[in-house]
């Protein structure tokens, strides 16, 4: 993992690459995101089996029932009770988030109320390049059913068994065996075999990515999230600790991003020498590769340098093992903030309970990470009576004249 000092230039490298891995997702996701729209099924198992090797013909795309029963029989106890305790944690984060009902009267005779009405039908997509997310079947399916989404669609390419467990825990029926750009694409456009749907979740590489982006014109997105971004920001604290969770995110994928930003050049050392201890102990992993393509360990000439930098970077999680209720004002933009040496960023991947389908790319200077009510639809309900019709008339024609709307003024005035 390389260091280097925080200038100009070198942050310009850090913004440059990853516009061009962008970019370049953005074609190849285009022209499978178009071929499934055309084609449909064909398009779709001609993708799986060319990127994925699977063979949609002869495997089928629905998982059976069959399936799904036997792996949560065959589940252990204790990876039982684990997805039963990260879903509760969710459940009551996502309980908490979802948006309410309310009524209020802005003038006497007019009352604005709010319905909140679930979206109807939702695909969740889960990563399944080298293994399967069961944590992410959980962020995403959990919100939705607390939502009241009734129809929830699975999309993963490789569900392994544990996924198949979960799903089962989670009451769902309706798991396809698709993955990548095709999978997006079919899921927003439709196919023979597979249902269209009125918004598409779930984090994934620059492919899966891209292609929601593409497609959010006719099918509503959650977020762009991924691939991995993390920045672990401090000045002193245990270099090990630090190194442990810049591999934690690194091992997601070849392109993902991890930074250690500090002040102190001494610490900087620590943190690269641990990074590659902790590599030497671990199994064979993309951290590998990533930590010396796509991150670096980033040493800033002031705090209020570095978390200039870090704002505009807008990970999509920050640390901040040290100093945090300090440093916690400094930040304006993340996906989510890990506060404390304890807070290790896996905890919240898994089992706090706060959702870890999070922003990347920067969009984190935009929105927050997904939420309950990104599965509903708030509804306003107008309802005015004749002493609020009487106190709103005259300066709603007022204003409909002065923008030269005179059909509009004249639906006031017809009702005098």
């Amino acid at each position: 993992m390389k260091i280097i000092k925080l200038t100009a230039g070198n942050e310009k490298k850090l913004f440059k690459a990853r516009e061009v891995r962008d970019v370049e997702a953005g074609h190849v996701a285009a022209e499978i995101v178009a071929d499934v729209r055309k084609r449909g099924n064909k398009a779709l198992f001609a993708w799986a089996e060319k990127l994925d090797g699977i063979d949609l013909k002869k495997g089928g795309v629905w998982i059976g029932e069959k399936e799904i029963s036997a792996a949560r029989r065959a589940a252990g106890k204790e990876l039982v009770e684990a997805i039963e305790h990260s879903a509760q944690n969710v459940r009551r984060v996502a309980e908490q988030q979802l948006p309410k009902a309310w009524s209020i009267e802005t003038d006497r005779g007019v009352r604005i109320s709010q319905r909140v009405e679930p979206i109807e039908s939702v695909g969740c997509y889960i990563p399944g390049g080298s293994f399967a997310l069961v944590s992410t079947l959980i962020m995403t399916v959990v919100p939705a059913q607390v939502a009241g989404v009734k129809d929830i669609v699975v999309a993963c390419p490789r569900p392994n068994a544990a996924l198949l467990a979960a799903a089962k825990i989670l009451g769902l029926k309706k798991i396809a065996r698709i993955g990548g750009a095709q999978a997006i694409g079919a899921l927003a456009y439709g196919t023979k075999g597979i249902p269209r749907v009125e918004k598409i979740f779930g984090p994934g590489n620059q492919f899966v990515t891209a292609a929601k982006q593409i497609v959010s014109s006719d099918c509503a997105i959650d977020l762009p999230a991924g691939p991995t971004e993390a920045i672990v920001y401090a000045d002193r604290g245990n270099a090990r600790w630090i190194a442990a969770d810049l591999l934690a995110q690194a091992e997601h994928a070849k392109d993902a991003g991890s930074f250690f930003v500090t002040t102190s050049e001494k610490l900087a050392r620590e943190v690269q020498r641990e990074v590659g201890r902790l590599l030497d102990e671990l199994p064979a992993s993309p951290a590998r590769t990533s930590t010396v393509t796509s991150g670096a360990v980033v040493v800033a000439p002031s705090v209020d340098a570095a978390f200039d930098f870090i704002n505009r970077f807008a990970p999509e999680h920050l640390s901040l093992p040290e100093n945090a209720q300090e440093l916690l004002p400094k930040v304006r933009a993340a996906g989510t903030i890990f506060v404390g040496p304890l807070g290790a960023q896996p905890l919240g991947d898994y089992m706090s309970g706060s959702n870890h389908v999070l922003p990347t790319g920067g969009w984190a200077r935009r929105r927050g990470g997904l939420s309950t009510a990104d599965f509903v639809k708030c509804i306003s309900v107008q309802s005015i009576n004749a002493k609020g019709f009487a106190k709103l008339a005259e300066d709603v024609v007022t204003l409909a004249k002065s923008e030269s709307l005179y059909a509009h003024a004249k639906a006031i005035e017809v009702r005098r």
